[in-house]
């Protein structure tokens, strides 16, 4: 999804019958929306004379939250390039024996970019989860139900493109690669979880 696309053309595309968007380029843009909320629970506070102590934290969320969603933007396109590259290396020739070899040394490079792509997605709904607890905690309370959306679409993000990792990876020759990457994974799962239902809880609370 190009930043100047519309929203509908891209849910078109991924309601087509074209591989690409697919999955991958859904979970940037959850996490991307993710972003964008938290962001507006900043915008929502900063200059607030109720919110002063917290302003310039805020103000700091509010750029890390606008990095990171033009981020996540560039992540729809850039699973798409990494899936295309995929399905170009299985279409190449293998009819003789160094046919054979090129085409297989390309499909285990390119999967272990279409493994990269999607985790460097979960890393960045990652970051957002966690900006999305101070958005929560810290935020104007009449917007607090947004932090609440903030967290669950980055975390939809994270888990959507975890799928990704794990599709790609099950299928890469060097083991070393990808169990290096799965545990990454795995860490990053675990503690995103935590964080996102201790945010939730706290959104829930805020809201009695």
């Amino acid at each position: 999804m190009a930043k100047e696309q519309a929203l509908g053309v891209f849910l078109d595309e991924l309601a087509s019958e074209q591989p690409t968007p697919g999955g991958g380029g859904a979970a940037g843009l959850s996490g991307a929306m993710g972003a964008a909320l938290v962001s507006m629970v900043c915008n929502l506070t900063i200059g607030k004379p109720k919110y002063a102590e917290v302003e310039d934290e805020l103000k700091r969320v509010l750029a890390q939250a606008e990095d990171l969603r033009a981020k996540l933007t560039d992540a729809i396109a850039d699973d798409v390039v990494a899936f295309d590259a995929v399905m170009a290396a299985y279409g190449l020739p293998r009819g003789t024996e160094e046919e054979k070899a090129a085409r297989s040394e390309k499909i285990q490079a390119a999967l272990k970019s279409a493994t990269d792509v999607p985790l460097e997605c979960v890393r960045l709904c990652d970051e957002v989860i966690r900006l999305a607890e101070i958005a929560a905690e810290k935020g104007n309370v009449n917007v607090v139900s947004d932090a609440g959306v903030a967290v669950q679409a980055a975390y939809a993000g994270l888990t959507s493109a975890a799928l990704n990792v794990r599709v790609n990876a099950r299928s890469i020759k060097d083991r070393e690669f990808a169990e290096g990457r799965l545990n990454e994974l795995e860490a990053l799962l675990r503690d995103a979880r935590a964080m996102t239902e201790k945010t939730y809880e706290v959104v829930k609370n805020k809201l009695g």
